[in-house]
């Protein structure tokens, strides 16, 4: 039974069907299509059931996925067993993360990484949706907030604080607010429908903001084109801020910070080049907060 086709099928159970495979494997439909027919000559049974729109398995397909998925991860396993024992980071490296954190943090350290690291690849999904990272060949994800219950190993990271930020337009024409409570009368941007900003020595915001953006670096823009006043992470507005492109406001005022975690398969070991990734990534987050602390 040939490697290469037993992973192309697990990605037709996966994805369910020949051409979404073939797409996200970045081969012709023909070539799956063939590596399916070979499977089913080995299994003496059809796979799969084909319609117009989709595939379906078959009872064999069912219990052949089974085990496909099991060879896959032991193959994973001792792959990446033996890359921690060689100690030498290497290979492809697939990172997700959301867009605003990819633009503001992972980005900015992925220069020095790659030339300390010259053997290893970066994939860097940045993307807000999120991903099934034990049913996916990610590597690694970069979660921001609560952890949620999760069979996923977690490595917790520097946190990350909100800063509030306004474009000199905007407090030109709409006045600076002083206090916690001054943040009502303005126009604020959030990510969803009703704001809790909560800071930890001034109160509670709870009201309606007036613009909606679910993304952080989005909500940047608008904030820096003089629309209102955003709450936003520091890694994100730093840069505009001491560019003078923003204000931060009320800089006295604690808020809370948010957790970031690390997350990789519980079903991998860690491998040396996610290992090297996280230690470089937390170090990067450690010196630039310190830098901008003035320290």
């Amino acid at each position: 039974m040939n490697l290469d086709d037993v992973r192309v099928f697990a990605r037709i159970a996966e994805l369910k069907g020949i051409s979404a495979t073939a797409r996200a494997l970045g081969l012709p439909k023909s070539s799956v299509s063939r590596a399916l027919a070979r499977m089913e000559a080995i299994a003496g049974a059809a796979l799969v059931e084909r319609s117009t729109r989709h595939v379906r398995l078959t009872d064999a397909g069912v219990l052949l996925h089974t085990h496909a998925l099991r060879i896959l991860d032991d193959i994973a396993e001792a792959e990446t067993a033996l890359e921690g024992l060689a100690g030498t980071p290497r290979g492809r490296l697939r990172v997700n993360a959301t867009h605003a954190f990819g633009i503001g943090v992972i980005a900015p350290m992925l220069p020095d990484f790659l030339a300390r690291y010259n053997e290893v690849q970066v994939a860097l999904d940045a993307d807000d949706r999120p991903i099934d990272l034990a049913a996916t060949d990610t590597d690694l994800a970069i979660r921001i907030g609560p952890m949620a219950d999760s069979a996923l190993i977690a490595r917790r990271l520097p946190s990350v604080d909100l800063w509030l930020c306004a474009s000199p337009a905007y407090l030109a024409a709409h006045g600076t607010p002083r206090t916690v409570a001054d943040l009502a009368a303005h126009s604020l941007v959030d990510r969803q429908d009703r704001i809790n900003w909560r800071f930890a020595d001034a109160g509670v915001i709870d009201v309606e903001p007036r613009v909606v953006i679910p993304d952080a670096s989005t909500q940047k823009i608008v904030v820096e084109g003089g629309a209102g006043i955003g709450h936003l992470p520091d890694y994100l507005v730093r840069p505009a801020v001491a560019s003078g492109h923003l204000v931060r406001l009320l800089p006295e005022v604690t808020a809370a910070s948010i957790d970031v975690h690390a997350l990789y398969p519980s079903r991998r070991s860690l491998s040396a080049k996610v290992r090297v990734f996280i230690d470089a990534l937390a170090e990067h987050m450690r010196v630039t907060a310190r830098l901008a602390e003035g320290r």
